[in-house]
């Protein structure tokens, strides 16, 4: 199996994991599936610092947009707060292994920022409306919720996009791409 495809399966088994364990009240089940999605991306990474601060950075992202949507009461979640008012941990570790693909599966979107605000005010709202129908959470706001997670989600994707390149420590996909420093 090619690293294309051991990245795409581990991101949609991290996603699974958290959406169905919070959905089924084992919200602790996503963030160990991300914990072994994270090692296989790292131990696969040429550079593994450089990916590991791509994805803390992704995830204290992820712990500001979704606290931000759980305060404003747009959002509720099945479970998993550690604290009243702020995202869910399980929540948290889906934008972990969201990291772990933008520099491999999603690394496509590179001086495509259209397409990738595009991508993530798309996908971003379907993603949460998924896990709404799989019981992980609740939209109280639809409209709010819908119309801040497409600006969000549209926003921070081409962020993560071009932040990738700078913290990009996987192998190179070709040898005419430049190296980073």
């Amino acid at each position: 199996m090619n690293r294309l495809a051991i990245n795409l399966v581990a991101f949609q088994a991290g996603w699974f994991g958290c959406v169905l364990g919070a959905a089924n009240g084992y919200p602790l089940l996503g963030p160990a599936c991300v914990l072994a999605v994270m090692l296989i991306h790292l131990g696969l990474a040429a550079q593994p610092h450089r990916e590991l601060a791509l994805i803390a950075i992704a995830g204290m992202l992820g712990v500001v947009f979704d606290s931000a949507l759980v305060r404003t009461e747009w959002l509720t979640y099945a479970n998993g707060m550690l604290w009243a008012g702020t995202a869910p941990y399980w929540i948290v570790a889906m934008w972990l292994s969201f990291a772990t693909t933008l520099n491999v599966s999603l690394r496509w979107l590179r001086r495509r920022l259209w397409t990738a605000a595009s991508f993530g005010a798309i996908g971003g709202p379907v993603s949460y409306l998924a896990g709404q129908q799989l019981g992980a959470l609740q939209f109280v706001n639809y409209g709010a919720a819908l119309a801040a997670l497409a600006v969000g989600w549209g926003l921070v994707i081409p962020g993560l996009i071009l932040l990738s390149e700078r913290l990009d420590g996987t192998p190179r996909r070709s040898a005419g791409e430049p190296q980073h420093a």
